[in-house]
């Protein structure tokens, strides 16, 4: 057994060690009062009187201000969240607003490792580091601690009396975390997924020999059994046309979805690849033939046949207009109608390009039939067109629908006649699109596109010479009068812009301003039937030509009333076009198939080219369009095919000249309007 402890050495022990709790008591006590005067300090400081110090260009209000209360309403919306977001839709290929916006403003944000200690994963940590629920209560464990007032007898004199005694037990110290935050180190592992195979094995399809001899009547029989079919296939299509003529002919266009719309480019890459291959020789011929012959022929030159534009849906159309786009070289429209009144029904628009002349490239069907067709100089995409019931309408060759962007109605003040021709114009003062037609119930009219609607102003009344009723200056008082000449075509002047020249189906035609509404500037007494163009010269500012069903084309000086030149091709001509590249030839079209290619600067008496370009003697060559940039020109016949032609050197020889320009141009037509001028004949 250990020795006992002597009673006067514990005795001393417990005084000391009671001493050393009253001294530290104390010092802890002299240290609170330090603060405590500390803070009265401060709180002198803040109790001081607070003198209110008064602007002096501060507002003075009255009681009634003072009490009138303003409103204000707070939102949850944010004022600097954007309202015109626009992203680009891959899937539509064009731009579209956002609709939902994000009004949640972050003023700070920090990603934090902290953990609350009454979650799941904190109470794991506290449990891992041996901590239990609450680690404050573990960590020391306090005994009853005397109050002060008895410290401070003890201090006073009553040293030998013991205290309550205090007694600290502390566990041993733990581990430190290792920042301040809660630590934790976490690991995780995935599971791997077991690798599986799949095979399957088919049976191989079955396979049978065939073994025969074909004599002459086997081969004879199968013929005749392939007749017969054919024979069937014809009956039956005959019955299906007469059902269709009976009833409404109903087009159902199948709408793309997005699977075909991916493939849809590649796919007419591909198409134009194939055409390409299968027309061969013909893209050859296009870009690289020439015709030798002519070295040795004097004033005369030829047309090469190129491609053949056919679809199935315009075998009973008339091709009523022919354009090439004016951006777009490759790409020409064609407008197909009807130009016989007992057999009028649905139109049809057609967009080809010469890098796939087997198939068009938009097709537009129309309720009424197409009459003209228009591009527009500056914007190619958007097209005019005039019908045969009188309506006007404007498509746009981007939107992928049927429907006109722009369409005339009866209240929106359509013409009541077929439309002859449109033309667009340059933008109004507002900078709005605008555009011109003529019509047979003698108005000439601007159409505006405003907004989704097409606004119409008359700009003249056309009225017949023969009467000696003058033109009222009203042009909406003498809009349905019995007077009304038909006019069936118009041509801008190409630098004069409100100048303009009207053909009319009594064979005359007048010279017209856009400032003067009641009265024409001139009259030329042309022709003895219907006037079917009339075309500005492309570089002489004063010529024109017109063309009619009197089987004459004429050239003119609009300063004189009597023709420079008179050509007489023998048929009715439908069109005459002045070509781009040269101010002295022109082309026109007749009725028995033939084009005719006049240089004037070469023979001025008769055509340097008539040729033949139908496969059929009565099929009628109806319009002719040159193109802008290749040396070649369209047509149309009055069996829905369009044709493209190549000029020979000969017709096209200004182009291989250095010295071409416009003023060269203008000079060689002014040298020959000189020789067939008279000097008093004005």
């Amino acid at each position: 057994m250990p020795p006992k402890r002597p009673a006067a050495a514990a005795k001393a022990g417990l005084t000391s060690s009671s001493t050393k709790i009253q001294s530290q008591s104390k010092v802890s006590r002299r240290g609170k009062d330090d603060e405590d005067s500390r803070m009265g300090e401060d709180d002198d400081e803040w109790m001081q009187q607070k003198i209110m110090m008064k602007p002096d260009d501060q507002l003075v209000l009255t009681a009634e201000e003072l009490k009138e209360e303003f409103t204000r309403i707070l939102t949850a919306n944010n004022p600097h969240a954007p309202n015109n977001i626009v992203r680009y839709s891959f899937k539509e290929c064009a731009y579209k607003m956002k609709m939902g916006v994000d009004q949640l403003a972050v003023h700070f944000s920090m990603d934090g490792n902290m953990l609350h200690k009454d979650s799941d994963e904190g109470r794991r940590q506290l449990a891992r580091l041996g901590l239990g629920e609450n680690p404050s209560e573990q960590n020391v464990e306090e005994v009853e601690v005397p109050a002060e007032d008895e410290l401070e007898a003890d201090a006073d004199g009553e040293e030998d009396k013991e205290a309550p005694k205090q007694v600290a037990t502390s566990k041993p110290a733990e581990t430190a975390l290792r920042n301040q935050f809660n630590y934790s180190e976490r690991a995780s592992q995935t599971f791997n997924n077991p690798y599986r195979e799949r095979g399957t094995v088919t049976e191989p399809p079955p396979r049978t020999n065939f073994s025969a001899t074909a004599n002459q009547w086997e081969i004879y029989d199968a013929y005749v059994e392939d007749l017969a079919a054919q024979e069937k296939l014809k009956e039956k299509k005959k019955k299906d046309d007469d059902k269709d003529k009976k009833g409404k002919q109903v087009i159902i266009e199948s709408v793309p979805t997005d699977e075909v719309q991916r493939i849809a480019k590649p796919a007419k890459i591909i198409e134009r690849m194939v055409n390409q291959n299968t027309h061969d020789e013909i893209a050859q011929d296009f870009k690289y033939w020439e015709d030798v012959s002519d070295e040795y022929k004097v004033n005369e030159g030829s047309l090469l046949p190129l491609w053949s534009f056919k679809s199935d849906k315009a075998k009973k159309f008339t091709v009523t207009a022919v354009l090439f786009n004016p951006k777009y070289d490759d790409m020409f429209a064609v407008g197909h109608g009807s130009y016989d009144f007992l057999k009028q029904g649905t139109g049809l628009i057609t967009v080809y390009s010469l890098k796939n002349p087997s198939f068009p490239e938009v097709t537009y069907t129309t309720e009424s039939g197409v009459m003209c067709i228009d591009f527009h100089p500056e914007n190619p995409y958007l097209m005019a067109v005039g019908f045969y019931d009188g309506s006007v309408a404007v498509y746009n060759l981007r939107e992928k629908t049927n429907e006109p962007s722009f369409l005339s109605s009866a209240k929106g003040g359509k013409h009541t006649d077929p439309v002859w021709q449109v033309c667009w114009q340059e933008n109004d003062l507002d900078n709005q699109l605008n555009f011109f037609s003529i019509s047979s119930d003698g108005r000439v009219t601007s159409w505006c596109l405003i907004k989704n609607e097409l606004h119409y102003t008359d700009i003249i009344l056309i009225r017949m010479q023969s009467d000696a009723i003058e033109m009222e200056t009203d042009v909406s008082m003498g809009g349905m009068g019995m007077d009304l000449a038909c006019g069936t075509c118009f041509d801008f002047h190409k630098s004069t812009d409100y100048l303009f020249l009207v053909g009319t189906e009594e064979g005359k035609i007048h010279k017209c301003s856009k400032h003067y509404s009641s009265q024409f500037l001139d009259t030329y007494t042309a022709h003895h039937m219907a006037v079917y163009a009339v075309r500005w010269n492309n570089f002489h500012p004063r010529v024109f030509a017109s063309c009619s069903a009197d089987w004459t084309v004429k050239i003119w000086d609009h300063n004189y009333s009597d023709p420079m030149f008179t050509f007489d091709l023998g048929c009715s001509v439908g069109d005459v076009v002045w070509s781009p590249y040269s101010a002295t030839v022109f082309g026109a079209v007749t009725d028995d198939g033939k084009v005719f290619i006049f240089d004037l600067a070469q023979e001025k008496y008769e055509p340097i080219c008539t040729q033949s370009v139908v496969e059929k003697k009565k099929t009628k060559v109806t319009h002719l369009a040159f193109n802008q940039h290749y040396p070649m020109i369209a047509v149309g016949d009055d069996r829905g095919n369009a044709r493209t032609l190549k000029l020979s050197p000969n017709l096209r020889k200004c182009l291989k000249e250095k010295a071409y320009s416009k003023e060269s141009e203008i000079a060689k037509m002014e040298k020959l309007l000189e020789l067939v001028r008279e000097p008093t004949a004005k």
